[in-house]
């Protein structure tokens, strides 16, 4: 079918045979605007997958296994990662699969990890546990929007704030690794701090390192092979832990190069407030040696 045809098919109405939506997307090829009906199936169907996953978690959350519930977040963020790289090598990328990336990663990895974490620890916590949560998902949603406008704009070696799946991994490693466990009140409210601020780098300007100027298409010396066997390794002894330490030591990546880059106007302003307080307590002891009585001010 030709694109007049397509075009007229639209402009009639013409809604085909089944009750359902047809996709047309425009595109620019070799400098014309092109357009395509339907949607590429490889790529989107990872997507789904991480869909899926995000809901089975939150499905398991909601009877108690959080265990499972962990892991589906993981199994989505490996199901994730692996759309994009498909869509690329495939060269099958497409803005609706890009919308539909987005809204897949708003389930798995801003409801999905918050819900969970509110019905392993937060929920004990009353208003202040649902508000936690909450702010977990609203700035996972910020943090998506941002980084869709931002595209081609920023630089794809860095992520500005962190990115919404490692954020989520922090908190499912964390129900991951005490699931077994009684929940105490403070378990609760370190488990709500930990959730906000885990929310609130995703829309901070801290930069991350992406990952995404790896080559995987290319050569690699042997030794890189012998090191991801050894990662393999290591994370199969014991999941939860590892991948907590990950998580979190990723996480706090972002602050620690940023202070250490700031280092040197930190100890500026630091110095700049001694020299201020210093200064204020020899005018105030200044200040009491005018006012003394004469008597007491006068050497023997």
């Amino acid at each position: 079918m030709t694109n007049n045809d397509q075009d007229s098919r639209l402009r009639e109405g013409d809604e085909g045979f089944l009750p359902f939506d047809e996709h047309v997307e425009e595109v620019s090829e070799n400098g014309k605007k092109v357009r395509h009906r339907g949607v590429y199936f490889l790529p989107n169907l990872f997507t789904t997958g991480a869909l899926f996953a995000g809901f089975y978690a939150i499905i398991s959350a909601m009877h108690g296994n959080f265990d499972s519930a962990a892991i589906a977040i993981f199994v989505a963020m490996a199901l994730d990662g692996l759309d994009g790289r498909v869509a690329r090598l495939t060269n099958t990328s497409s803005a609706f699969g890009e919308q539909y990336d987005s809204l897949s990663d708003m389930v798995s990895f801003g409801l999905a990890p918050s819900l969970v974490m509110f019905s392993w620890a937060l929920s004990d916590l009353g208003k202040l546990g649902w508000a936690a949560a909450f702010v977990f998902a609203v700035c996972a949603a910020l943090r998506l929007a941002r980084f869709n406008t931002q595209i081609g704009v920023v630089d794809k070696k860095y992520f500005v704030g962190l990115a919404s799946p490692p954020s989520a991994a922090i908190l499912a490693s964390i129900v991951w690794t005490g699931h077994s466990g009684d929940v105490s009140v403070s378990v609760a409210v370190a488990s709500a701090l930990i959730t906000t601020i885990a929310g609130l780098l995703m829309v901070s300007n801290v930069r991350y390192y992406s990952f995404k100027d790896i080559d995987f298409r290319g050569r690699v010396p042997f030794v890189v092979m012998l090191m991801v066997v050894g990662v393999f390794v290591v994370v199969s002894i014991n999941p939860p832990v590892v991948l907590l330490c990950m998580s979190v030591t990723y996480g706090l990546s972002g602050p620690v190069i940023w202070l250490w880059r700031r280092r040197a106007s930190l100890v500026g302003w630091v110095n700049s407030s001694k020299e201020g307080d210093e200064s204020s307590a020899q005018g105030s002891a200044e200040s009491g040696d005018a006012d003394a009585p004469e008597e007491v001010r006068k050497e023997p």
